[in-house]
């Protein structure tokens, strides 16, 4: 519950940042509520209570019946269009158009709503499950064929359910999360492989930074996003002026962007990276 409050109001925090708007204090009433930190937090919760007090196979039955029953709701509370969705439905009753997101065309509507939080648990279910088989069977040839034969069977559960369910990451769909589960079992079979039994791979040191300060890094990053927006320079954001300015003007439209982001998450990687020689790590 400690860990589940922290993360959420991080995330509250870091949308509700920079707290000021010409000198007053930014209302909470038009504060966004659900975030990607805090369906984290909801589905670590809900994860972290089912996988403590369940047994495996309890918990693996908990994940089809969420599957199935969140493809139920979708269908009979609203259709997949993104004004007449369930998920929409659910949250302007609960909390209103005001504390969800409005990036898609001033639309609102939250990408990580409180009913597309469901499947989501899923998610997390199997990166346990996963983490645990892995730490029970060992790094070697048949934990890797293993991995790579469930992640072929939930690719193509995945795709088979695309027919009747689309694959769709912002309404977080069923046929979404068993894509995704089985992506990452591919990923993490091939990373022991190459890691841990073979050692192709030795210089890995870059992607530890971030793993190692991965909560600090990631609010940094959108901390920063937002301050360069927040500054004025020569009559517009910052961040457009930088975009536009330096990595645009210099290399085009398409490779400026690219640039401008490499940019921006190298410079969120060199904080992380004197954050590791001097020791300091954040975690909750």
């Amino acid at each position: 519950m400690k860990r589940f409050s922290i993360i959420f109001l991080l995330g509250f925090l870091m949308y509700w940042f920079p707290f000021f708007e010409n000198g007053t204090l930014k209302p909470i009433a038009e504060t966004r509520i659900f975030g990607v930190l805090q369906r984290i937090a909801l589905c670590y919760l809900f994860a972290s209570i089912l996988l403590y007090y369940f047994k495996t196979r309890t918990v693996i039955i908990f994940s089809a019946c969420a599957l199935i029953g969140y493809h139920i709701l979708l269908l009979a509370f609203g259709d997949l269009t993104l004004l007449g969705n369930a998920v929409l439905k659910l949250d302007i009753f609960l909390i209103g158009a005001d504390h969800m997101y409005h990036g898609n065309g001033g639309v609102a509507f939250d990408p990580e709503g409180l009913l597309s939080t469901l499947p989501s648990i899923v998610n997390v279910i199997a990166g346990y499950l996963t983490g645990k088989f892995i730490q029970k069977n060992g790094q070697n040839y048949e934990t890797v064929a293993k991995l790579l034969m469930a992640g072929c069977v939930l690719v193509l559960a995945g795709l088979a359910w695309d027919l009747i369910l689309p694959i769709n990451k912002k309404l977080w769909t069923s046929s979404f999360v068993l894509l995704t589960c089985g992506i990452d079992l591919f990923v993490i079979a091939i990373l022991v492989y190459l890691l841990d039994m073979t050692k192709t791979f030795k210089r890995t040191y870059f992607f530890e930074v971030f793993g190692r300060n991965t909560l600090f890094i990631y609010l940094l990053s959108e901390i920063f996003v937002i301050s360069l927006f927040e500054i004025k320079m020569k009559g517009t954001s910052a961040y457009n002026w930088i975009a536009d300015t330096i990595f645009i003007a210099i290399a085009g439209d398409y490779t400026g962007s690219l640039l401008f982001a490499l940019w921006v998450m190298l410079t969120c990687w060199l904080v992380g990276y004197f954050m590791d020689k001097k020791g300091i790590y954040i975690k909750v």
